[in-house]
């Protein structure tokens, strides 16, 4: 049973005059009657009477044409939405939790009410496990906060990113040394893009950190350094953008090391660019500019 035979079938329930159905589809009438046959053979019940050249519904067809119609004009709506390149479908996305819960809402929001008929599965992990789902076609697109150098996945620079260290203790030195910095730190878990940066960046010297606590939620860190004088954390400068301009936060720079890093996104090389996928790959890079 094929849409095409359906198409036929239900031309012939309006018009039982073979010859007319067939100029009206400009297609011949022999076209038409193997259709319809291949359609009553596939059910096995024979749907017209042929009385001449007239093709005259019977109970059987009466019976197929009530139970079917529905459902082959919504099959019908579906075929036309994708004939018209209108964007339609479902999509899974994953970001990294500083990308995700303080860049990405209002660019989600946007998007879903731009394009009413997409649904975006929208996923927060960390960056390390957002790469593993990747590499295992778990995700369709993943924007994260760390470099990759995988040959399987495709890697698009989105943004630069700074991270910095705060404190809530006002009389801090506005500059200093990290070893230089005798206070409680409060840090992302392991894996986090946030924590693998830092790390990196002041090597072995973060052995002799004080490290206090490792939590997942940037806001958990950040009511605890509010909270605690004498603790202090590394955070992407977005995240606490607001404690700073309202002087709940200060910043510590640090000599001689530039915590500067780059926001990416990323997708498996052998991924189909379906119109969907590439509208938000574009779509997505146009935020981050």
């Amino acid at each position: 049973m094929t849409l095409k035979e359906l198409h036929f079938f239900y031309n012939l329930c309006e018009n039982p005059q073979v010859t007319q159905v067939a100029l009206e589809l400009n297609i011949s009438q022999s076209a038409i009657s193997l259709a319809i046959k291949s359609l009553e053979n596939s059910l096995n019940e024979k749907l017209f009477d042929r009385i001449g050249k007239k093709l005259i519904l019977n109970e059987k067809g009466k019976y197929f044409k009530e139970k079917t119609l529905s459902h082959y004009l919504a099959l019908k709506d579906a075929q036309n939405i994708f004939q018209e390149n209108k964007l339609v479908g479902n999509i899974t996305i994953a970001a990294s939790k500083t990308i995700s819960n303080y860049i990405m809402p209002n660019i989600y929001f946007d998007f879903l009410t731009k394009y009413k008929d997409v649904k975006l599965d929208i996923l927060t992990i960390n960056s390390s496990k957002i790469i593993d789902k990747i590499l295992k076609s778990e995700l369709d697109i993943g924007l994260i906060e760390i470099d990759t150098q995988n040959s399987s996945l495709i890697k698009e620079k989105l943004c630069d990113d700074e991270l910095i260290v705060v404190t809530s203790d006002k009389n801090h030195k506005k500059e200093a040394f990290i070893d230089a910095i005798k206070k409680r730190w409060i840090l992302r878990e392991s894996g986090s893009g946030t924590r693998e940066i830092f790390i990196n960046y002041i090597g072995d010297i973060s052995k002799e950190l004080d490290i206090f606590m490792q939590l997942q939620d940037f806001e958990e860190i950040k009511t605890i350094v509010l909270n605690n004088p004498d603790t202090v954390t590394t955070l992407s400068k977005v995240i606490v953008k607001k404690e700073l301009k309202e002087n709940k936060l200060f910043q510590i720079k640090l000599k001689n090391i530039n915590l500067k890093r780059e926001f990416y996104l990323i997708y498996h090389k052998e991924k189909s660019k379906t119109l969907l996928f590439e509208t938000l790959i574009e779509f997505l890079k146009s935020r981050f500019i």
